[in-house]
């Protein structure tokens, strides 16, 4: 199985022009496996499926122990003298989430000699260099699908939460106040507003059926029209430009990856196509935004409200403009690392752990990067 393996690798090679390293694992191998996860300390013990953090390690340590394996994890991923740094020259996979992303830069790949995979526990890989992986030959995948419930049901809650001015309100009862006007004056019903999804892939979709008996009326802008029976299901309609969309909209949900065509894509010029008012939604990535663009359009009242829970970087500093902009209702990188989305994604981790340890395929749908080309959504 081993030498099978290692001549399709080096016909990969030769045939596409890149150096592909020897993904699967050699039977009896020991490899060492790192893990980068956010810290859950005193709450790590508190729901025995809390699996997605450092201390509870996906639930896999004892069984990658039993087999051999080194399996080291940590929170530390900054900086030159970061744990994870130390381990880079001589691990084999690493494993990160979107919600504590390891990022995996050119340097760092080009350190690690011994590098075969790079699995993402959840959804989005944007962390990592793409395209430096692909040219060094390794194997990108994601749980594919793990969370995208988890995320659309949040990108509902915070539509309704922006359309009904909930955070003041929150905030008056904390604070002991009671100001039925400062809530009522801008807040709205959902039925009958045009809401866009820009992007419409898994999240998309599920978001939209989600959204139909609002009574809103659902346009969605993507690279690909949905066939007509989804359009059907979802009473969406497809606008191919994003610039005649985005003026219709009440309220924008952006559900694209990011990738080098859509960092920044929500700049001053394409925010100002939108509605003056306009809600904005987006659990997709913070890099899609012009960030001071988002704090300008906001402050002046352009963007009625912004709520997400993607930041650039992650974890987001202190002095983050976001955290201080008016009309706000950001939280962390929360939405796909739900006790059910964790059990997923730790579930499908595993599952190709098992298959790179015996040499076989992941599901096709996992792919990020393979044999040195990127998933249609990044390139």
């Amino acid at each position: 199985m081993a030498m099978r393996a290692a001549i399709r690798a080096c016909v990969s090679s030769n045939s596409s022009g890149f150096l592909s390293r020897h993904l699967h694992a050699s039977s009896g191998d020991s490899k060492k496996i790192v893990g980068v996860f956010y810290k859950a300390n005193e709450y790590a013990t508190k729901n025995p499926n809390f699996l997605g953090c450092v201390e509870n390690a996906l639930g896999i340590r004892s069984w990658l122990e039993s087999q051999g394996h080194h399996y080291i994890v940590t929170d530390d991923k900054e900086g030159p003298d970061c744990e994870l740094e130390k381990h880079i020259p001589d691990l084999h996979v690493l494993i990160s989430t979107p919600f504590h992303p390891a990022y995996v830069t050119a340097e760092r790949i080009k350190k690690a000699k011994n590098l075969q995979l790079l699995l993402t526990a959840g959804i989005g890989s944007d962390h990592i260099d793409l395209q430096a992986a692909a040219a060094a030959g390794l194997t990108v995948a994601e749980v594919t699908g793990s969370n995208v419930v988890s995320v659309a049901e949040d990108e509902l809650m915070r539509i309704l939460i922006l359309m009904r001015n909930f955070v003041p309100g929150y905030n008056q009862v904390v604070n002991g106040e009671w100001n039925v006007a400062g809530i009522a004056y801008r807040a709205y019903d959902l039925e009958g507003k045009t809401v866009g999804t820009v992007g419409a892939g898994r999240i998309g979709k599920l978001l939209l059926q989600r959204l139909k008996p609002f009574g809103c009326n659902l346009l969605y802008h993507d690279r690909l029209q949905m066939g007509p029976e989804m359009e059907k299901e979802t009473g969406a309609k497809y606008v191919e430009s994003l610039g005649e969309m985005l003026p219709k909209c009440d309220v924008v949900v952006v559900n694209t990856p990011l990738t080098e065509k859509t960092r920044g894509m929500f700049n001053r010029e394409l925010i100002g196509k939108m509605k003056k008012g306009v809600l904005i939604v987006n659990n997709a990535r913070g890099a899609i935004m012009d960030r001071q663009a988002v704090v300008e359009a906001v402050e002046s009242g352009h963007i009625g409200g912004y709520s997400g829970d993607v930041w650039d970087p992650q974890p987001a500093p202190k002095d983050h403009p976001w955290r201080y902009m008016p009309n706000q209702a950001m939280t962390p990188h929360i939405s796909g690392t739900t006790i059910d989305a964790q059990l997923r994604y730790a579930a499908g981790t595993k599952d190709m752990l098992e298959k790179y340890f015996k040499g076989e395929d992941f599901p096709a749908q996992n792919y990020i990067v393979k044999d040195g080309e990127l998933a249609p959504q990044y390139r």
